[in-house]
């Protein structure tokens, strides 16, 4: 872990990781993120994940698999897929904080803000 960021959590405040993709899963990057700069969540926002999905390979698989549908229904299969993933990743991390970190959130496609990519967790 990095002293700045060991610093930053040990002062109340959860970082999380704006920039889920399945490439980032696979890879082992979020896993080194969560042990070494001290990551407790992760989410995802429209323009990341249409990044995401222009990489060849990592959605290729399951878009196929999908077939034919909407590009709503796809987004959503592919989103919670990803977040249900990193999940998994993050599941020691929630249990020990009664879920408070912990999470993936997929990204809004409509109206408003994405979510946050950090909390204080002092209050």
């Amino acid at each position: 872990m990095t002293e700045a960021t060991q610093r930053t959590s040990d002062n109340g405040v959860s970082i999380w990781l704006d920039d889920l993709s399945r490439s980032r899963i696979e890879s082992g990057s979020l896993q080194d993120l969560i042990a070494n700069k001290n990551v407790v969540g992760v989410t995802t926002n429209p323009s990341i994940f249409q990044k995401a999905l222009s990489q060849v390979g990592p959605y290729d698989a399951q878009l196929k698999e999908l077939g034919k549908v909407d590009v709503e229904t796809a987004v959503r299969e592919l989103t919670t897929t990803d977040v249900r993933n990193a999940t998994d990743i993050f599941r020691e991390i929630a249990e020990a904080t009664d879920f408070v970190d912990g999470t993936g959130r997929r990204p809004r496609l409509h109206r408003g803000r994405p979510a946050s990519c950090s909390r204080d967790r002092s209050h």
